[in-house]
């Protein structure tokens, strides 16, 4: 690999920590216990949930501009670097909020969503600049699989000085817990360094005294040429629906656990295990699709995730829901990293960032259906294993879909 590949690839091993801490587990969990410990239950989660939603709106309506506005030549360093260090900042000055903050605390993590959820799309289309084509799906994969590690490693230090408060001096959990916060910027930030110094925009659009105004041109173009070109279309809209899937069986596998009488400290245990575990397969899926093709390896996945959907319908004990968890690890990684490759193959290099504006609204708006379905099927039946095998559907329309793609240099 060169300098610039590892560089790339260390970034997400840098904001991998943010998902899992921040948006996942310590945060949350905060949030309802300490913050807005004097609500009601229902409210804090509402509040939680609101504020997620308006993270949501807000990164899906400004991609499309922000990503043709950093298409123009330095812009996608520029953009990344900003929003890094608002990001970092923003993690860190959770650590200030306490009991009763809860305005101040939702307004904070806002400004760190954002600044995340952003940031990846001009990650995402340095792709094109930091390799080359026959190596965008070893790249990738790498990038995912390292990201597993690096959110596992700052996420058990938090755990552990917060079962431990007095690993570090402190006296009480929740002066560790805002520790934690602290950690998770530092490594998003520390990390994200290489990336700034080594990566250089290779391809971009040169710039004029009309930047702004071309932006919005260019926009509309690059929603135009999407429209009419059939392969892009067919895979975002292929894209839609298995990635609807994927991202509802990470958000509602607790859930799910627990439906079926899984202890809360088991599914932390099976949650760490299924991050390693997903690092190797992430690495295996990209040496395949070498081999093989990028859309067949993403077809293999997406069928293992169709029998994931049936697969978790029968499940009955603990041990048949590890064997779901490693099932998800073997797949999880390598179907989001060569989604990533296959669309940088399809798309103009010096345009990836307007591209991959859209690939983010995609992402965003894909997370509605699964999660609705499930929500509906078991409350319409009184059983949440019906809700589950109801994802068979997206992963079949998106298999089918997917088939119909032709990657070729011309797309």
């Amino acid at each position: 690999m060169t300098k610039e590949e590892k560089s790339w690839i260390l970034y997400d091993w840098a904001n991998s920590a943010f998902v899992v801490t921040i948006v996942t587990a310590v945060l949350p969990i905060y949030f309802k216990d300490v913050v807005a410990n004097e609500l009601p239950s229902s409210h804090s989660t509402a509040y939680w949930g609101y504020i997620n939603t308006i993270i949501a709106l807000i990164v899906a309506a400004s991609s499309p501009i922000l990503g043709s506005l950093a298409d123009y030549k330095d812009n996608k360093k520029k953009f990344l670097f900003f929003l890094v260090v608002m990001g970092t900042l923003s993690c860190s000055l959770l650590s200030i909020v306490g009991e009763g903050d809860i305005i101040l605390c939702l307004i904070i993590y806002m400004f760190a969503g954002i600044s995340y959820f952003t940031a990846n799309i001009f990650y995402d289309s340095l792709l094109v600049d930091v390799t080359e084509e026959n190596k965008m799906d070893w790249i990738s994969s790498n990038g995912f699989a390292w990201g597993y590690i690096g959110s596992t490693i700052p996420f058990i230090l938090s755990i552990a000085i917060i079962l431990k408060p007095s690993l570090i001096g402190l006296a009480s959990k929740t002066a560790a817990t805002r520790v934690s916060f602290i950690i998770t910027g530092l490594w998003w930030f520390i990390f994200s360094i290489p990336i700034f110094i080594n990566v250089k925009q290779k391809h971009f659009v040169e710039k004029s005294s009309q930047n702004f105004k071309g932006s919005f041109r260019r926009l509309y173009n690059t929603f135009s040429t999407i429209k009419n070109n059939t392969n892009i279309f067919l895979f975002l809209l292929a894209y839609f629906f298995y990635i609807d899937g994927v991202s509802t069986i990470f958000k509602m596998a607790s859930v799910y656990g627990r439906d079926i009488g899984i202890e809360s400290n088991q599914l932390l245990l099976i949650l760490l295990v299924t991050q390693f575990a997903a690092f190797p397969f992430a690495i295996l899926f990209g040496k395949l699709a070498g081999i093989w093709s990028t859309k067949k390896m993403l077809l293999v996945g997406i069928a293992i995730y169709f029998f994931i959907s049936i697969y978790a319908f029968f499940i009955k004990t603990v041990f048949d829901y590890w064997i779901l968890a490693i099932l998800v690890a073997t797949c999880q990684g390598g179907i989001q990293a060569l989604s990533r490759s296959m669309y940088c193959k399809m798309i103009p290099k010096e345009m990836s960032s307007s591209y991959f504006g859209i690939y983010n609204i995609i992402g965003k708006f894909s997370a509605i259906i699964g999660p609705l379905m499930i929500g509906v099927i078991s409350q319409l039946t009184k059983n949440s294993r019906y809700g589950i095998i109801s994802l068979v559907v997206l992963f079949l329309l998106g298999f089918v879909l997917l088939k119909k793609v032709q990657i070729n240099s011309q797309n």
